[in-house]
């Protein structure tokens, strides 16, 4: 396990520096940016507790931010990372110390790059152990691994994005999937590199499985062994047992794995959930190899011996992926919020906009002559570039945004049937919905079908969150109430907003701040799939955003 290397200041201050490496994937070598040489980045391996200094060294040619996934970030907004949201991106030749307090999470969260499509190779795992002298709620595991699922495009994603952004279409798809940066067997030029995960027999391993891909949902396996789920997005679950997870971007989940099985290799395998219908994707599966330690040697002079093969749903199988997500719940009895105070009804979907007075073919080369956008409740969520949001709140600096986000969508319409061309063009702006500290708040997600319907990641920063309920069609508040769990709904940072559906989440607004709420598929968020809450502090120092750091990037 690799874990940051500590400055000689002590166990949690790490720098981490961002640069240019060659990386060679798919038989070619590119000048990937990573962390520290790395890719994926270093592990930072913390307790539940601990205080961290990480100072952030921009040595690559692009503006970077690093985001800490789902780290609660308690007054410590300034540290969250997200570009043009909590700060200014950190310059070439720039650096910036982020500080922040793991407070009461434990388990598998990530961090990545928060600037453009940088998170395609500047990411890694962050695991939090319990506290000194806590244990886990299960047997402790004879091992752990963290298996970090990626997407590898052999060209730089960079210019991938920078093209797609040019001409006003969707992006070149990814060429491969990886385990740990590595593609796998099936891939060309790859099988000499494929992970390997050792197990002895009667073993168990915690597999800490993070979903790295820049724009896909995937389906995990292990061939022939039971996956035991304990915990999703650094909080645990009720301990169920299934064959096939699914993971959209930004997700963590947490299986125990038994070497119950003959002595042999065994195929660990992700590949595409794609519900977008007739929409282009990866169609790709990525390997790595669950190898007994008693495992038969091959014949001498004989290649290693072929894995056993796992089999995946296919990639349009909505069934098996609701099967999943359906069946998480918390351990124990949670504290739902029961009181709303603030309830919000937010439709999640593309859009079409109309190629702009005086521009050429060749900028609207979406659907029809257009250029694909994305939007929540009509919104097309449009980043500042003066100052961050958060510097615009904190120091009352106007016309930065305005306080307007609906609360519902401005027009009621059949969200998952035929919708009307004339509601397919968004409005581009950069709205926020302010929340009084403290506030109870209620979000129903509802998909729309607007170009095409798909299961939407959609990621809360600076909060967890309990899932009440999903379901698909059109939300029914009448109907549908009845199916919300309020007793053990699991909680989450990223929800999995079902295709052509709908979710409920809950959370008490406890954390001062500006917080991003975007798709995870980083093609939406580029298109304006986001909103930002703006949490106002509450009553004295405990319940106030702290000051902004010394050395806060400026725009």
């Amino acid at each position: 396990m690799i874990s940051c290397v500590p400055s000689g200041l002590g166990r949690n201050h790490l720098i981490i520096k961002v640069q240019a490496t060659k990386v060679k994937r798919l038989c070619k070598t590119h000048n990937s940016i990573t962390v520290n040489g790395q890719f994926p980045g270093p592990t930072l391996e913390v307790n539940d507790g601990d205080t961290l200094e990480v100072n952030v060294v921009n040595r690559a040619r692009y503006n970077v931010t690093i985001h800490w996934h789902g780290i609660r970030q308690i007054r410590t907004a300034w540290a969250d990372g997200p570009e043009f949201v909590t700060q200014c991106p950190i310059r070439p030749g720039a650096s910036y110390t982020y500080r922040f307090t793991i407070t009461g999470q434990e388990g598998t969260l990530w961090w990545h790059a928060h600037s453009s499509w940088l998170r395609a190779t500047v990411y890694g795992a962050i695991i939090i152990h319990p506290k000194e002298g806590s244990s886990y709620p299960f047997p402790k595991p004879t091992r752990e691994t963290p298996l970090l699922l990626g997407e590898w495009w052999d060209a730089n994603p960079m210019d991938v994005i920078a093209e797609a952004t040019r001409t006003g279409g969707a992006p070149n798809i990814s060429d491969a999937y990886t385990i740990n940066g590595q593609p796998g067997d099936f891939y060309n030029c790859s099988s000499q590199d494929t992970v390997i995960v050792p197990i002895g027999s009667g073993e168990t391993n915690l597999l800490r499985i993070i979903n790295s891909a820049l724009n896909q949902q995937l389906f995990f396996t292990v061939a022939n062994h039971k996956l035991t789920v304990v915990g999703a997005d650094a909080s645990y679950l009720k301990p169920f047992t299934t064959d096939t997870i699914m993971l959209g971007p930004g997700q963590t989940t947490d299986v125990i794995i038994t070497a119950d099985q003959p002595p042999a290799r065994y195929y660990i395998a992700a590949q595409a959930y794609a519900s977008a219908q007739g929409a282009p994707f990866d169609n790709t599966t990525t390997t790595a190899v669950l190898e007994y330690k008693t495992a038969p040697c091959p014949a001498k002079g004989g290649g290693p011996i072929k894995p056993i093969n796992a089999t995946l749903p296919v990639f349009n199988d909505t069934a098996t992926a609701t099967k999943f997500t359906t069946s998480l719940r918390s351990p124990s009895k949670a504290a739902v919020p029961m009181e709303i105070d603030e309830s919000l009804f937010i439709t999640v979907g593309l859009g079409l906009l109309n190629c702009p007075p005086g521009a050429r073919a060749r900028n609207c080369q979406g659907p029809n002559g257009t250029r694909f956008a994305a939007s929540m409740n009509n919104i097309s969520f449009v980043l500042p570039s003066s100052f961050s949001l958060l510097q615009a709140h904190q120091q009352g600096i106007p016309g930065v945004f305005t306080t307007d986000f609906p609360a519902s969508p401005p027009v009621i319409f059949d969200y998952t049937g035929n919708v009307s061309q004339a509601l397919w063009s968004p409005v581009r702006a950069t709205k926020v919905y302010k929340l009084k500290y403290g506030s109870q708040v209620e979000v129903v997600f509802q998909g729309t079908s607007i170009f095409t319907a798909e299961n939407h990641p959609v990621h809360l920063h600076g909060y967890d969150f309990y899932i009440v309920a999903e379901g698909f069609g059109n939300f029914n508040r009448k109907r549908d109430t009845a199916k919300f769990n309020l007793v053990d709904p699991p909680m989450r940072n990223t929800v999995s907003l079902p295709v052509g559906g709908w979710a409920v989440i809950r959370f008490v607004a406890d954390n001062p701040g500006t917080w991003l709420l975007h798709c995870h598929l980083d093609v939406h968020t580029g298109w304006g799939l986001a909103m930002v809450f703006i949490v106002d502090n509450g009553v004295g120092e405990l319940q106030s955003l702290e000051p902004p750091p010394a050395d806060f990037p400026v725009c």
